[in-house]
């Protein structure tokens, strides 16, 4: 147990994020200063303090009513972010203080700094867009968020290769996503919204043809776009009838037009694949699909909840090329439920011999929605320091391949407080990837648990407009999903 005592603030969630990043798992109470407090618990005091015209944090922890660590943030006004936001700047602080004050007391690495966020790039973006050096914007990263030289170059990095994909900002361009919440099973560490075949399959019909009126009426709401990309995920769409499948990618071309720079489709596992759905894929201009292994070992498979074996991914995949698909991305997952690093290598080895255009490596994260959240007690999770080394691992694998990262994003519940990335051979960038994690063009999100942001970009503001997630739900309420979009979209004119 944690206690947490707060004086002159409220920043409760940007606090326990911080004490999270050092204290995983660990349960973490607000208190008031007159409460008791167990002399074994571990008491943080984070007060902020006005003086004349700036701001004075410190934190104080204590163990056994004895002080053990003690971090000061003198003056809040000398935090240099290359913005003048008094509000970001305490809140800064406030990080920097815990963070420094817990960093003495616990051997957990931090390579992230105070970075909590999901998208670390867009602040590099940001202070880009205010041209600044780079050599700036890594003291940025370094000094004030505390994040590591190797995560402040590989952010930096990335964002600096986004930007052709990223810019001019056009408000008149959009992508496309489109949900297919069904799976064959639900995995363990799965939070996506998606509905098992064996329970809602007798749905997938109905579901189809509410997903087909969504598409073309959305499409008539953005009848002065253009359309760019276009993402058909899940669930695993490919788990769904190759009829139902078919129906909706030519209802795009049929609404949207056929100038679409890219469009993939996730496969995903492989017991959804055969020839006959990847030449359907194939002969509808499909140039990029997802074939995700997480693992190429057999019992690790079957503990989350696959039923297929890694020679079905191989078989999947060597399919894929012989049909003509030329960009196959691989998900992995590092830090599953019992492997260490040799499960890890031997995984590595296998889709090193594939060699796809795009690998895509997920930190393991204990989402709330996933079956491992209640069931943590049952499995060994992963060390922060063996997590490191398989990441480590990944990237000399990537580098065997001739490929690079090129987008990157984080997780809330994240073992190890690391990170996910996605790495690509020469040209072979999955543009939408880019576009949905930088929040700089309108996604445009249909089917069950959609969430369509829409970029104003002369306000650098997103609108989310969310989907219902159950199907059932959706297919009662379809109308309401396209009356949601539509007042962003075509907004009624006030006298």
């Amino acid at each position: 147990m944690i206690n947490v005592y707060l004086k002159g603030h409220d920043y409760k969630y940007e606090v326990q994020n911080i004490i999270k990043v050092f204290y995983f798992n660990e349960k973490i109470e607000f208190i008031k200063k007159e409460a008791l407090v167990n002399d074994q618990s571990l008491l943080i005091e984070n007060i902020l303090y006005q003086e004349n015209d700036d701001y004075f944090i410190e934190t104080i922890v204590y163990k056994n009513n004895e002080c053990i660590s003690k971090s000061e943030i003198k003056k809040v006004s000398d935090i240099d972010i290359k913005e003048d936001n008094l509000n970001k700047k305490i809140k800064l602080g406030i990080k920097q203080s815990l963070y420094e004050a817990l960093s003495q007391i616990t051997s957990v690495n931090a390579p992230w700094g105070i970075l909590t966020g999901i998208r670390p790039t867009k602040i590099v973006h940001d202070l880009l867009d205010k041209s600044c050096k780079i050599e700036e914007i890594k003291d940025v990263l370094t000094k004030q968020y505390k994040v590591s030289l190797e995560k402040s170059k590989l952010i930096i990095d990335i964002a600096s290769n986004e930007r052709k994909f990223l810019y001019p900002l056009d408000e008149d361009k959009f992508s496309l996503y489109i949900s297919i919440p069904f799976c064959p099973t639900r995995c363990l560490y799965c939070s996506f919204p998606s509905h098992s075949l064996e329970k809602w399959g007798h749905l997938v019909d109905e579901y189809t043809e509410n997903l087909l009126m969504e598409i073309k009426q959305t499409a008539e709401l953005l009848a002065d776009k253009k359309i760019q990309t276009v993402y058909i995920g899940g669930g695993t769409p490919t788990s769904i009838p190759k009829e139902n499948l078919d129906k909706i990618i030519k209802e795009v071309y049929s609404c949207f037009g056929t100038d679409i720079k890219e469009f993939t489709v996730e496969a995903g596992r492989p017991d959804t694949i055969d020839k006959d759905k990847l030449v359907m894929l194939k002969n509808n201009e499909i140039d990029r699909i997802s074939i995700n292994p997480q693992t190429m070992c057999t019992d690790t498979l079957s503990l989350i909840g696959r039923h297929h074996s890694p020679q079905e991914i191989i078989e999947a995949f060597r399919l894929a090329k012989e049909v003509g698909f030329h960009t196959i991305n691989m998900d992995l997952i590092v830090g599953l439920p019992n492997e260490d690093i040799n499960n890890f290598k031997h995984t590595m080895e296998e889709v090193l011999r594939l060699n796809p255009e795009n690998l895509t490596v997920h930190t393991m994260a204990i989402k709330r929605a996933s079956k491992l959240r209640s069931k943590l007690v049952k499995y060994s999770l992963t060390a922060q320091n063996k997590i490191e080394e398989m990441l480590e691992l990944t990237k000399k694998y990537a580098e065997k391949m001739d490929m690079y990262p090129y987008y990157l994003y984080r997780q809330k519940q994240i073992l190890g407080n690391f990170e996910n990335v996605g790495y690509t051979k020469k040209n072979k960038e999955c543009i939408y990837n880019i576009l949905i994690m930088e929040e700089r063009q309108t996604i445009i999100a249909v089917g069950a648990g959609g969430i369509s942001k829409i970029y104003y970009p002369s306000e650098n503001r997103l609108e989310r407009v969310p989907n219902v997630k159950n199907v059932v739900e959706y297919n009662k309420r379809v109308k309401e999903m396209i009356e949601r979009k539509k007042k962003f979209l075509k907004p009624v004119d006030r006298v």
